[in-house]
């Protein structure tokens, strides 16, 4: 089974949001710490997309 890009992509901006997240509480921005949290929730929701074409392409392979 190959990765999805919604998979890539996703998986790429849930790593850029812990980045933020732990620059911001490195500085004292709460905003940046937010901000992180967001794109991480962004992130997975999007690499879930991802995982789930990928199950759906791979039934639809099957039949």
């Amino acid at each position: 089974m190959a990765i999805d890009k919604n998979e890539a992509s996703g998986g790429l901006k849930e790593i850029g949001g812990h980045l933020k997240e732990a620059a911001g509480k490195l500085v004292g921005n709460e905003r940046l710490q937010a901000e992180g949290k967001m794109d991480q929730i962004e992130g997975k929701t999007e690499k879930n997309v991802g995982k789930v074409k990928g199950a759906i392409k791979d039934q639809v392979g099957r039949h």
